[in-house]
């Protein structure tokens, strides 16, 4: 097993290069080693492109030597035709002798059926191997297909006294965004979103902000924008309604003449659990992942709800004495790590 395991680590480095493309598939890493040597490897291209089997066979160069390799890959190889053919059918196809695989795929489309294939057709199979990182690059697909409903991110930034807005009177001198934190951790958070396949706020956050939303700051694809407006406040000239990015506002306003061009929209009852039909609604179209970047109402409605996975809260140098005061929530801390002047801490849902 400690063999497998460095081919097996490659396999997830390069599966993070597919996060925020890939989705709604699985981002899949693959690697094909001859003699302990790496012959080939990929990860899963833009979603409806080719696999991480896929890239990584065809990025080797002498296809004969794939009669002598092992495959590695993060995930099951797909067994059934979607986007693309099987998987376990290509590796079959090339004869490969052995593949080794992190964790099963528990989509029903799959769920066992490519080992099955690729032990029926000769292949040794082995699985499990450094199964736990797997599963934790995996979090996404694997949330959306055991639980119905995407991976939950909040995120949040807040001052040394804990506060993530100041008081409305300052705003209403001065309306425009109040940096809590250094430019290095706001480029971090653009990281993030290039990696998520959604993000939401609330109306209130829109109103007084005026966000973006997008990844301006770094490089990649902008997220889905989920903007959650009850009563639809917000006018046509914020950002988030100018069609630059797909974006679904959730409302219960059912009237569409009242819809911005170019933007869907969905219809929720407000006075029912908010969160489970956000999470529905998200799960329908086939969102993996999302983060949740406020305001304070957003948030605390998520964690009172106890659906969230994880939480990542910046705390800034600076104090605002008063104001909006960061969400109330417990969660298991998993790592800190210093961005200059700023701190990040990363809790897991407990």
């Amino acid at each position: 097993m400690a063999t497998h395991e460095p081919f097996m680590r490659r396999c997830i480095q390069l599966a993070k290069n597919g996060l925020g493309t890939a989705a709604p598939n699985p981002s899949v890493g693959c690697v094909i080693v001859h003699e302990d040597n790496i012959i080939g490897e990929g990860f899963t291209s833009p979603y409806g492109g080719p696999h991480a089997e896929v890239n990584a066979i065809g990025a080797v160069k002498d296809k004969s030597l794939l009669r002598e390799a092992t495959l590695y890959v993060t995930l099951e190889p797909c067994s059934h035709f979607g986007k693309t053919p099987p998987c376990a059918d290509l590796i079959i196809k090339h004869t490969i002798p052995k593949a080794v695989i992190g964790i099963l795929d528990p989509h029903d489309k799959v769920s066992g059926r490519g080992v099955q294939r690729l032990r029926d057709a000769g292949c040794e199979v082995i699985l499990g191997v450094l199964k736990d990182a797997c599963r934790e690059h995996h979090k996404r697909f694997l949330t959306f297909q055991e639980r119905a409903r995407p991976y939950i991110i909040l995120k949040w930034a807040q001052t040394l006294d804990g506060y993530i807005a100041p008081d409305k009177s300052v705003r209403n001198e001065d309306p425009e965004p109040y940096w809590i934190t250094n430019w290095h951790s706001r480029q971090r958070v653009h990281q993030w979103r290039s990696e998520e396949q959604a993000i939401l706020v609330g109306t209130q956050t829109v109103l007084e902000d005026n966000p973006r939303l997008d990844v301006r700051h770094w490089h990649g694809t902008s997220p889905l924008r989920v903007v959650l407006d009850q009563n639809l406040k917000i006018k046509r000239d914020f950002h988030v309604l100018d069609g630059s990015i797909p974006t679904l506002v959730l409302t219960s306003i059912r009237d569409s003449s009242l819809y911005a061009e170019g933007i869907t929209y969905e219809v929720l009852d407000f006075s029912a659990n908010l969160v489970e039909q956000i999470c529905s609604i998200l799960h329908k179209h086939q969102i993996l992942s999302v983060l949740i970047e406020g305001g304070a109402q957003t948030l605390q409605t998520f964690i009172n709800y106890n659906l969230w996975d994880e939480a990542r809260v910046f705390t800034g140098s600076q104090t605002f004495a008063n104001g909006v005061a960061a969400p109330n929530f417990s969660g298991n801390l998993i790592q800190t790590e210093s961005i200059h002047t700023d701190t990040l801490h990363t809790y897991q849902n407990d």
